[in-house]
């Protein structure tokens, strides 16, 4: 294969890939400061639910919408089809290799694919365990036809479960809500409460639903009856008008994850939604941390002013958002104070939970955590797996 290049000069072709080779950095760090004693729960590890259409495909349940898709296949990535497609600059024209180069590594043995090269990067990186996320289907929150969300999302999700969380002991993850069709959103959760390696259910919040409506109702309170995770997965969204002026992808990658994340924190918060389901676990993941404290400060003054625009509130917005857990990737590097501060703003201690975002371009690796200063070692083993383990129930 060859990498993608503006320059023949800088043509590469490469004929090999392998996760092992291109994390031995990772591996290095991991021995280093000893990681391989440390629980680690790496909170998003992503997996490209695409490399398995066909497969996937066919767990469809609507006969029409299965032959649609199987048939779309051929032009999928020229349309708004599964998978769905954006234009974009994440792996910098190709130079980040473990985009484009993906599809040549060599798996071996009779485990699915895509548990092998979980368990390879979790290996190098000194992961215990992962919760394994699909990557295209982030952006099907836009998709124009919800029955088509719908049935990709019960297919995905058995497929998941068949395929790959209750065949590895070592990998877990959110059931996909598709949160255009709330019946069919109710039906997931009540489908896959108790599915093998089922940890909670993810909204991907790139989309424009409001996540207070009541036709949302029955389906927090089963999340909340069984015990699991709600989570909020961000993502960016540069067809959406917000963004139209914005005209390098750094813009969009700096405003657009933290954003959607805002908008579905807020509309949480004022309309009473942790008073109204108080045992409800919810997790905003992706969008870094800098947005937390701007949000808590602003919600607040705000609130000081028009209370009772929220009567169904028992405390100040702020006090609710701490009570709430969010996922470190990616962890805004630069000014050590504003981040110090930030950990200290969302509890990190006892409500931060270690991601990689691997393989997407901004990854972080273990380390990244280990070595902030401001972080007693305890901090540091519960933000990498502690608070995972009580929050998703998991075993030694």
């Amino acid at each position: 294969m060859e990498l993608p290049s503006s320059d023949s000069l800088y043509a590469l072709k490469v004929d090999e890939f392998d996760t092992a080779q291109l994390l031995a950095n990772a591996a290095r760090q991991r021995d280093a400061r000893n990681l391989a004693d440390v629980f680690i729960v790496d909170a998003d590890s992503h997996h490209y639910e695409t490399e398995s259409v066909t497969e996937l495909l066919g767990y469809i349940e609507d006969p029409v919408m299965k032959q649609l898709s199987m048939s779309a296949l051929g032009v999928a990535r020229k349309s708004r089809g599964f998978p769905y497609s954006r234009v974009g600059y994440q792996d910098l024209g190709g130079r980040i290799t473990r985009e484009p180069l993906r599809g040549l590594e060599q798996t071996v043995g009779s485990e699915h694919r895509d548990i092998a090269l979980a368990h390879k990067r979790m290996d190098a990186m000194g992961v215990d365990f992962a919760v394994l996320l699909p990557t295209p289907m982030m952006l099907m929150g836009m998709h124009p036809q919800i029955e088509f969300e719908a049935q990709i999302a019960l297919a995905y999700n058995t497929w998941l479960v068949e395929k790959v969380t209750s065949q590895s002991d070592r990998l877990v993850s959110f059931a996909y809500l598709p949160f255009n069709d709330p019946e069919m959103t109710f039906r997931i959760v009540s489908e896959f409460s108790d599915a093998p390696g089922i940890v909670g259910f993810m909204i991907t919040s790139v989309r424009r639903n409001a996540v207070h409506d009541n036709v949302y109702a029955k389906s927090y309170a089963a999340i909340q009856e069984a015990g699991k995770v709600l989570a909020f997965h961000t993502g960016y969204d540069w067809d959406d008008p917000t963004f139209g002026s914005p005209s390098r992808f750094v813009a969009i990658q700096a405003i657009g994850y933290p954003f959607y994340n805002v908008v579905h924190c807020v509309n949480w918060l004022c309309n009473g939604m942790n008073e109204r389901f108080p045992e409800l676990d919810v997790l905003w993941m992706e969008g870094g941390l800098a947005w937390v404290p701007w949000v808590m400060q602003r919600i607040d003054s705000e609130y000081r002013m028009r209370s009772a625009e929220v009567p169904g509130l028992r405390k100040l917005p702020s006090q609710y958002m701490r009570d709430m857990y969010y996922t470190s990737q990616p962890l805004e590097a630069g000014d050590g104070y504003l981040l110090e501060q930030t950990l200290k703003a969302v509890d990190a201690e006892n409500r931060l939970l270690y991601a990689s975002n691997y393989p997407l371009p901004d990854m972080d690796v273990p380390s990244v955590i280990w070595d902030l200063d401001c972080l007693d070692e305890q901090a540091k083993r519960n933000i990498l797996g502690e608070n995972a383990r009580r929050l998703f129930r998991l075993g030694a």
